[in-house]
């Protein structure tokens, strides 16, 4: 049986479409080496099927292993998104809007809080203006409790200055 160069790219496309269902980042790296090998073999038609199947497994092995050990490692996500809102509470940002009856406020924040620059906010404080700077109190969904730094309750339970 010949095998072609598209067979190794068809191989290498369902691997990757694959990956979309599997919960482990590994499949992708059997699927790139199918790709190489592909590749190698439009470049060289003439070559032996052992060698094919010698290649995409050094590849496969050797990607995977490359992943793993170098470059997975360096992508851990470093921002603080999934902590308790103790571990953010006391961050500093910028009113960018004020609150409204009808609308929340919106702050900026220098570095992002939690993944975002940007979050809305409610506060008690009915004199908050734009510019001012607002201190985080707490978390409630995806809106952020704020009071001024001044506040006697800015610091209320000794946490997270």
């Amino acid at each position: 049986m010949q095998i072609a160069y598209w067979h190794w790219l068809v191989l290498g496309m369902v691997l990757l479409i694959a990956e979309v269902f599997a919960p482990a980042f590994v499949i992708v790296w059997f699927g790139v080496a199918a790709l190489i090998v592909g590749g190698l073999l439009f470049l060289a038609p003439t070559l032996d099927i052992s060698w094919q199947l010698l290649l995409w497994g050094l590849l496969s092995a050797g990607l995977a292993l490359a992943w793993f050990r170098w470059l997975h490692p360096r992508m851990v996500d470093r921002t603080t998104a999934g902590v308790a809102d103790r571990e953010v509470a006391g961050a500093v940002g910028v009113v960018l809007r004020r609150p409204q009856p009808d609308q929340r406020g919106r702050v900026r924040f220098s570095p992002p809080l939690l993944g975002a620059e940007d979050w809305e906010f409610i506060s008690e404080d009915p004199t908050l203006a734009e510019g001012d700077t607002v201190r985080v109190m707490g978390i409630l969904g995806n809106t952020l409790r704020v009071a001024r730094p001044s506040a006697p309750a800015s610091n209320h339970s000794g946490e997270g200055v």
